[in-house]
């Protein structure tokens, strides 16, 4: 039974509501914060589909557009929390989630069913991504109950982010050099973002030397893999271990929670991932 009271208890408050603004010539209805975010994400996501339908060969640099623009529409959906109270690191996970979706559409089937689902992923994700985005730029002012799943989200999608990267890079089967100089390059990145959301902090200084470790020997780690005998997937695999080792190590030292049991978390994800590598490795090449 509709409840006609209530009903028009709520159209007059939607009337009198501040959120819409009466002007001479026109009605400018403001949205919400929410609905910006969900009104980003399906425009970015329906971009992304039909990029790889009708762009042909310049998928490439449409990928770069909408990776752009993901960073454009989480700035203007964050734009009220973000007077006066922008760091620059919200920007990277974004950008380079949305890169690394937009590029690994090469190496997967070009079926129908398959775009869709890895569409639907990528929505999903950055539906995530940007509320923990948000949930950061909040935590930055004043303490809220939600950090420690945004940490968790916000992770969890730089994993999947660089594991796409990372396939990535060593599927174009570069030279040595510049795929190395690739993954130093995104891994800062990554890196500089990942130690922010525990740390939440406006200035990189601090944390600038640190992700240059980090990075650098992940940078290692690339050069002697481009030598393993053995498939994009698993050496990618391998390097997106060992980037969760040591960033998760990082993030358990800042959160001042490296304890034997923790530890021993991280160095039994190592034995995993090294023991895949060497499983899938064809010795006889």
């Amino acid at each position: 039974m509709i409840d006609f009271p209530r009903m028009r208890s709520a159209l007059g408050s939607i009337i009198n509501s501040k959120d819409i603004i009466l002007g001479k010539k026109n009605i400018l209805v403001s949205i919400s914060k929410r609905q910006r975010l969900i009104a980003s994400v399906i425009i970015l996501s329906v971009g992304l589909f039909l990029s790889e339908h009708f762009f042909g060969k310049t998928v490439i640099y449409t990928t770069i557009v909408i990776a752009l623009l993901s960073n454009v529409f989480l700035y203007l959906s964050l734009k009220e929390d973000l007077k006066g109270n922008m760091p620059i690191q919200i920007f990277i996970l974004p950008f380079f989630f949305s890169l690394a979706f937009g590029f690994f559409y090469f190496l997967i089937p070009a079926r129908f069913l398959t775009r869709v689902l890895t569409t639907g992923l990528y929505a999903v994700g950055l539906y995530s991504l940007f509320l923990s985005q948000n949930i950061f730029i909040v935590s930055s002012i004043r303490t809220i109950a939600l950090l420690s799943s945004a940490r968790i989200v916000s992770f969890v999608l730089t994993i999947l982010s660089y594991f796409f990267l990372a396939n990535i890079v060593f599927s174009l089967h570069l030279l040595i050099v510049p795929t190395s100089l690739l993954i130093f390059t995104f891994s800062w990145f990554l890196v500089i973002h990942s130690l922010w959301t525990y740390t939440l902090e406006k200035t990189l200084y601090p944390w600038i030397l640190w992700a240059l470790a980090i990075s650098l020997c992940l940078f290692e780690a690339s050069f002697m893999l481009w030598f393993w005998p053995s498939n994009p997937t698993v050496i990618a695999l391998f390097l997106t271990g060992f980037f969760y080792a040591v960033v998760g190590l990082s993030h358990v030292w800042v959160d001042k929670r490296l304890f034997k049991g923790v530890l021993w978390e991280y160095v039994w994800v190592g034995a995993i991932v090294l023991f895949v590598l060497v499983a899938f490795t064809n010795w006889g090449q």
